[in-house]
């Protein structure tokens, strides 16, 4: 029985994998000094929640562990790491050990700043309907999965492959380690200013991913994306196969989404002309795995999407309250323009919280201009104290206003005062998008929009 232990097992990512070789049947041990929700429960059921928090060199580190696997949080001083560097044991990071489970396996990657979450999940999906036996790696929770990760001994593997850094104590962008043979590529808009701090070092990472491209390997890409278009026309290889896809034909009719192929109209629970480049690169990678595409839109009727992409969290009549992940300008743009064309005579209300590193960068703002004109009513929350945690220079209302090129932009930084100004707005016949990668310190989402529609 293989012996690993996770430092930093709270993750979103990491708490996941644990209980993807607990299942696996392996031994798995844990430390963390912080563990949230879910994951605290979801490890505690399995009995893998760390007995205290914390790290423990002397109890957790021996020489009996067949692996360590290293958390994206964990520093590159950790007392538990630094004694497995001293015993000499085998240390992985997490997209590195992915990739030793899945060494001898198909193994397809969906890359790309916007789009792969959902790409991923679709495909997933549609195997799953076709009873296709295969792992994955997916970045959020899907309807019908228990886990965010799979490892199992089927012959291949789906991976959500991330841009950002290995760990902590190597740069390298995650999606290079997974020696990808099918590789999707959605589009490419710059992100993570922390550690690109420029677009053209942003944009040569997908470069690099796609130079690993093998020998008879499939690149399946977004023609219409000018960025990913420049990249895939500069590989002149005979011996990669190209799949361009492009926006999938669709219809809108009375609030319903209808795919539209052959005479077929195909109704879908999704909407959003970014889910329909999304729907076709799935669309591509089922086929080549094997799926018939008449067996592709029957799965994909019943497809709800993955957790906090345009999740309904509540409804009353002609009031709609969605969630979603959208913080990085593209997906911002894409997010508020598919629900406006999706709700032509509704009110859209978007809020929008500023919560990462590179949106709370003063320097970044400006990519922003004229991407959340979409909405009736557009609001933005930013928390100066996260600035500040971030030892980013400081930002004002003005700033934000300014990046975002538009004057009727509510800004605040106060969570209360923002939830305030949410409740006194008329909600009868309107959209409401929360949009944020956190919850606008504190609030539980869910629940406050329940509450808003039960005043209605």
């Amino acid at each position: 029985m293989q012996k690993v232990h996770f430092i930093a097992i709270g993750g979103s990512a990491m708490h996941n994998l644990a209980l993807a070789l607990h299942k696996k049947g392996f031994e798995i041990t844990g430390s963390d000094d912080e563990v949230f929700e879910p994951s605290k429960t979801r490890l505690a059921a399995k009995g893998l929640l760390p007995s205290q928090m914390g790290w423990f060199p002397d109890q957790n580190i021996h020489p009996n562990l067949d692996a360590i696997i290293l958390g994206m949080h964990a520093r590159a001083d950790n007392p538990e790491l630094l004694k497995a560097k001293q015993l000499g044991l085998k240390i992985y990071s997490y997209p590195e050990y992915i990739y030793e489970q899945s060494k001898n396996k198909q193994r397809v990657v969906i890359a790309g700043s916007h789009g792969k979450t959902t790409i991923t999940s679709m495909i997933l999906h549609v195997l799953k309907h076709q009873n296709k036996n295969f792992d994955y790696l997916v970045g959020a929770q899907i309807e019908g999965f228990d886990n965010m990760v799979q490892l199992s001994e089927a012959p291949v593997i789906i991976i959500e492959g991330d841009e950002y850094l290995d760990s902590p104590t190597n740069r390298t962008p995650k999606f290079l380690f997974y020696k990808h043979h099918t590789a999707v590529i959605s589009g490419i808009a710059w992100d993570h200013i922390n550690v690109f701090p420029t677009f053209e070092e942003y944009k040569n990472q997908f470069q690099r991913f796609l130079d690993l491209t093998p020998k008879s390997g499939v690149l399946i890409y977004n023609e219409d994306d000018k960025q990913v278009n420049s990249l895939l026309k500069s590989i002149k290889r005979e011996d990669v196969l190209k799949i361009p896809y492009q926006e999938h034909k669709s219809k809108i009719k009375d609030g319903e989404t209808y795919l539209l192929h052959d005479l077929d109209k195909i109704k879908v629970p999704f909407f959003g002309i970014h889910n329909m480049y999304n729907v076709n690169a799935a669309k591509q990678v089922c086929m080549k795995l094997g799926v018939h595409e008449t067996d592709f839109y029957a799965a994909i009727q019943s497809f709800k999407g993955a957790a906090n992409r345009l999740e309904l969290l509540s409804k009353k009549d002609n009031t709609f309250i969605f969630k979603d992940f959208a913080h990085a300008p593209s997906k911002l743009e894409a997010t508020t323009k598919a629900v406006a064309k999706q709700f032509p005579k509704h009110k859209i209300v978007a809020c929008l919280e500023l919560h990462t590193f590179s949106s709370l960068n003063k320097e970044f703002l400006n990519q922003y201009a004229n991407k959340f004109d979409a909405p009736d009513l557009s609001i933005v929350y930013y928390n100066p104290e996260t600035v500040k945690h971030k030892k980013l220079p400081e930002i004002t209302k003005k700033d934000i206003s300014k990046g975002f090129a538009k004057d009727t932009l509510m800004v605040f930084d106060n969570s209360q005062l923002m939830r305030d100004f949410v409740e006194s707005i008329p909600l009868k016949n309107t959209v409401l998008l929360l949009m944020s990668s956190g919850n606008f310190d504190g609030i539980q989402l869910k629940d406050f929009a329940n509450e808003l529609v039960s005043k209605i």
